[in-house]
């Protein structure tokens, strides 16, 4: 595995220190005290002392277990919990609570559930949007093993935003995306613009686990094929020595090329940086696909 760069270490320690704040403390306080999680904590997301700092989450709902063995992932694996019902209202509240203008939820994969835990997504979608009118909403949605019923029911409540991860280039499924399918993936992306081509859809690829430039141009292509208008690409970084290695890190110059790349294969907006994920600085993304169109 390559050495761990210097760029990575300052950006901890900033991260550390942003969480030694009194706002940091107060969002984690407030996030206990409702019982929500986060993708932040859950997924140890590099990004979280910032965004927590700011009075910023992207919210984990459908409980903190996920039900399949990504590789590269966090989030713990075991049977999971009921749905929890208040949780939507909770989630809701918050963001009023809050005051965003902007709101971002995702999910561990729910295979257990009938629907994937799409009519969770949409119920969460629906309340915020009552309690705190004009708020542009962005659902970041498991695969549904291919349910596109549970895709439509999502998109009916109405999001600005609908979000899949493609996560990886299709050669290394296999071995770190359990339970995925790569054309799954187009396909429910393909088929969010085919029910719904009003709302904006969006996807995030990780670097550095292995692929080749030509892999990754291929994703890329892969993704704009379906209409995707939205695209993250970051770093990937292993959040501890049992999981998948990092096999490179890019350096800013070479995601500025991607970054490039992706605009002219067809992307309305697109952020690419080492520390760039799939929620973060989202509502600036969504602004600027907004204005290109």
């Amino acid at each position: 595995m390559p050495a761990l760069p210097e760029w990575i270490l300052k950006e901890a320690r900033r991260n550390k220190a942003g969480l030694r704040g009194s706002s940091a403390a107060g969002t984690s306080a407030r996030l206990s005290q409702l019982s929500l999680h986060t993708v932040c904590d859950e997924a140890r997301c590099p990004n979280k002392g910032k965004c927590f700092s700011e009075g910023e989450a992207t919210f984990l709902i459908l409980g903190d277990i996920c039900t399949r063995g990504c590789a590269f992932c966090a989030v713990k694996k075991d049977k999971p919990l009921p749905p929890d019902p208040g949780e939507p209202r909770r989630i809701a509240a918050l963001c009023l609570e809050w005051k965003l203008k902007y709101a971002v939820f995702t999910s561990p994969t729910r295979d257990d559930l009938p629907d994937g835990g799409a009519a969770h997504f949409a119920e969460t979608n629906l309340l915020i949007k009552k309690l705190s009118p004009g708020i542009r909403t962005e659902p970041l949605v498991p695969d549904f093993r291919g349910d596109m019923s549970a895709l439509e029911a999502v998109l009916a409540s109405g999001p600005d935003v609908l979000g899949h991860n493609l996560e990886m280039v299709s050669g290394l499924y296999s071995g770190a995306r359990a339970g995925a399918d790569y054309g799954r993936s187009l396909s429910l992306l393909a088929g969010a613009k085919r029910f719904r081509p009003d709302i904006l859809t969006k996807s995030g690829i990780m670097l550095g686990l292995g692929e080749k430039p030509e892999e990754l141009e291929r994703a890329i292509d892969d993704l704009a094929g379906t209409g995707c208008d939205l695209l993250t690409l970051g770093q990937y970084l292993a959040p501890s020595k049992t999981h998948r290695p990092v096999q490179k890190y890019y350096t800013e110059e070479e995601f500025a090329s991607w970054g490039d790349k992706a605009r002219a294969a067809g992307f309305k907006a697109v952020m690419s940086g080492p520390l760039v994920r799939s929620s973060y600085r989202a509502k600036a993304l969504y602004e600027e696909a907004h204005a290109s169109r």
